[in-house]
């Protein structure tokens, strides 16, 4: 997907922006090696917020375009109907969790 659409050049975008870029992976792969040497970490493992991490990780190295909306959708309920009652459902959580509150 190159339809052109940012004002920058390939380079320029470089330059300005990879040194904040490489610091936020560097911020995943912490809290990631963070999650490995926690006690339990198989239990965490299994979590739908660290499972959708991980999916939404992979996203990034698709070429093409659309990766940032690839990755929202993929942290997103695909769901489009209304609940009832939002009883039960807690705090926002930043990934979907499934069918269940």
């Amino acid at each position: 997907m190159n339809e052109n659409t940012c004002p920058l050049e390939a380079p320029h975008l470089l330059d300005r922006y990879f040194l904040e870029s490489r610091a936020r992976v560097l911020e995943l792969a912490a809290f990631l090696d963070r999650v490995d040497r926690a006690r339990d970490p198989e239990t965490a493992r299994q979590d739908f917020r660290y499972r959708a991490l991980i999916r939404a990780i992979g996203l990034l190295v698709e070429a093409g375009g659309g990766r940032a909306a690839a990755v929202l959708e993929a942290l997103s309920d695909p769901t489009s109907g209304l609940r009832e009652t939002s009883s039960g459902l807690g705090p926002a959580a930043g990934a979907w969790k499934g069918d269940g509150p």
